[in-house]
């Protein structure tokens, strides 16, 4: 079975047959289909559940932007274009990285592979025993959700504080958030997340924690924990 199941969506033939070519050097991904109309692509994915989009932006009818925001359930996306001018939006939508045309293999296959650990990390859920496995600096690390004291946010990457180490993780802030929150992760600060049980105390602009450490609490978050802390 696959580790990525693919979508390619290009006007271009010649661009369509060279992601075939690189997705069938990289060992665990599978292209599901190849679409030059867009609008034929997005009525495939709305019934259709796949991993990874890449994505053409200039395309007749509709294009890749607009394709995106329309699929009801997201999957992750690669944008391969020509321009760059589109940069800043990709990054409002969470794309998972931004090619430009031409693209070499390398380069290709590292964009792949940010997406399979993207996807990696969103499919570990909490085991009876309550930890979550994720790759940090090319290791598989095993970390226990009790011992995460908090959860600092860097763009699409997240760093977690253990009482030994520090991981620095492929992820966004809000996909962690949603995924733990009912462990008793809660958000103090747009850039923070904190497991709770580790909360001594909180005050005006900050939270402190049973190891001494300080926090800084954000304005829209006080009521927040407030409400869950009491």
């Amino acid at each position: 079975m696959a580790n990525l199941t693919v979508v390619n969506v290009d006007d271009e033939y010649p661009a369509l047959q060279l992601v075939r070519q690189y997705c069938s050097r990289i060992e665990g991904v599978e292209l599901l289909e190849s679409f030059q109309d867009p609008k034929k692509a997005l009525e495939f994915l709305k019934e259709n559940k796949v991993d990874l989009v890449i994505f053409d932006i200039n395309m007749p009818g509709i294009n890749g932007v607009e394709l995106l925001q329309q699929l009801p359930e997201k999957p992750l996306c690669i944008f391969l274009t020509l321009e760059s001018k589109y940069a800043v939006k990709a990054f409002e939508l969470d794309v998972v990285h931004y090619l430009v045309k031409p693209v070499d293999f390398d380069t290709f296959k590292k964009a792949v592979y940010k997406a399979k650990d993207f996807l990696q990390f969103k499919n570990s859920a909490p085991q009876q025993e309550d930890y979550i496995m994720f790759k940090s600096n090319y290791v598989m690390n095993k970390v226990f959700l009790k011992d995460i004291l908090w959860i600092q946010g860097f763009g699409e990457y997240i760093t977690l504080i253990t009482p030994l180490k520090k991981y620095m993780i492929l992820e966004r802030m809000s996909n962690f958030e949603e995924k733990f929150q009912s462990f008793g992760f809660i958000r103090i600060h747009k850039s923070y997340i904190v497991l709770s049980s580790h909360i001594k105390s909180y005050d005006v602009g900050h939270v402190y924690l049973n190891g001494g450490e300080q926090l800084p609490l954000g304005r829209t978050y006080k009521k927040l924990v407030k409400e869950y802390l009491g």
